[in-house]
């Protein structure tokens, strides 16, 4: 049985992070990262479209927990230890250089995860931690002050273990055998599966917009891009909905009606004075050729038909419903949401470890000592924009910490 001073369960954003500092604050640990597949890191390879959006541009742990619909509270002293600027600062300092994007998402100037990858690599051989791929883990135990670790590929022993394995059953099933209770998983962040004749032929339009989701049980509001695509509607705007609602909309089966204000900030109200001064404006110029408050024309088409306004109606030729309906398209346009799409690559769930059951200053398990746990494993999940990323990283760096000590 072959001894490490630490096992990394998981050759995930997170387990290597943990690892890299953590044989970087203690020099004398033997270290190995336990891969159940061929390849390491596969998630950061295909996050942000391939260019690994690494974290956010948000530098105040108050508003950055903020983006956190389960683990607001939780990461908020963490947040205060290891952030977005220390992110920042722990990459350049390795030679990848950082870009903050007009939205507030920060990448490689690369564009490319492979340059994250490449980092994680060449540090993991720098410090001689070793990455055993194709090691399944099977069980684990704690005996006589070490834990055993089982693997397709033979048994392991070692002082202290982090599972770092994100939203793995198999995992979270061990961790229930060792008392540990589980929030059960559901979809994060999805887009809405909308079946709607004013966006079906809209695909790749995007477009600012307020969403809100108002019943009984529910009462949700965002602000942000909303894109149409083939199936429905997404992009931030949207995915911050899944998010906020992930529990919610899981117990509606993804079945409800949603507003959209195409027109963010703007009531129907005032809207409906602004096309009585339009009416006067443009009286001779025909209505679907005339887009206006800056809406993509094809959008802009699609709502005056759905407002029953005819090709060839002149602004002059409007009549009072025909404003009114015009007005509630703009504001107030109400679309059947029929069930969700999730991204296969960048799943993410909310779920996991209760956090009742985790120390936040070093993200050790309460019930076991010298058990870590890092990243999605625990019921932790965030709006898109890197802040999954920023939690593994914030976790990771806290745990090499505690681990690091003798």
């Amino acid at each position: 049985m072959q001894h490490f001073d630490i096992i990394m369960i998981g050759g995930g954003a997170a387990g290597f992070f943990t690892a890299i500092n953590t044989a970087e604050l203690n020099p004398k640990l033997k270290i190995a990262i336990l891969e159940r597949g061929k390849e390491v890191l596969t998630k950061v390879k295909v996050s942000g479209g391939g260019r690994c959006n690494v974290t956010h541009a948000e530098f105040l742990p108050k508003e950055l927990s903020t983006n956190y619909p389960r683990g607001e509270k939780e990461l908020l002293g963490p947040f205060h230890s290891f952030m977005t600027v220390d992110t920042m600062q722990w990459f350049e300092e390795k030679g990848i250089a950082l870009k903050i994007e007009d939205d507030g998402r920060i990448f490689p100037v690369s564009d490319d995860s492979q340059s994250i990858i490449n980092c994680f690599l060449m540090e993991t051989e720098r410090l001689k931690i070793q990455v055993l791929k194709s090691h399944a883990v099977q069980d684990f135990q704690q005996e006589e002050g070490f834990w055993k670790v089982k693997t397709s590929k033979g048994d392991f022993s070692a002082g202290k273990i982090m599972l770092a394995t994100g939203s793995n059953p198999k995992m979270w099933n061990m961790l229930k055998k060792l008392g540990h209770k589980i929030i059960e998983p559901v979809p994060s962040l999805f887009t809405f599966n909308i079946k709607d004749d004013r966006i079906k032929d809209l695909p790749g339009i995007a477009t600012e917009a307020e969403v809100r989701i108002n019943s009984k049980k529910i009462n949700l509001e965002s602000k942000g891009p909303l894109l149409i695509t083939h199936w429905g509607m997404s992009g931030p705007g949207i995915l911050k909905l899944s998010a906020w609602g992930a529990r919610d909309l899981e117990k509606l089966n993804y079945q409800f009606e949603m507003k959209v204000n195409w027109l963010p900030g703007v009531t129907s109200e005032e809207i409906l004075d602004q096309l009585k001064d339009l009416k006067t404006k443009y009286a001779k110029q025909q209505v679907l050729k005339n887009a206006q408050f800056d809406l993509p024309k094809r959008l802009w088409r699609t709502l005056i038909v759905a407002s029953g306004i005819t090709e060839g109606t002149t602004w002059a030729d409007l009549n009072k419903n025909q404003l009114q309906n015009l007005s509630l398209q703009l504001t107030e346009a109400i679309f059947k949401v029929n069930g969700k799409s999730t991204f296969k690559e960048e799943f993410v769930t909310a779920g996991g470890v209760d956090l009742k059951e985790v120390n936040f200053k070093t993200f050790e398990s309460k019930l076991h000592k010298s058990l870590f746990l890092a990243g999605e494993i625990l019921n932790i999940d965030a709006i898109t924009g890197g802040f999954n990323f920023q939690n593994a990283w914030t976790g990771g760096f806290l745990a090499a910490k505690a681990m690091s000590e003798d």
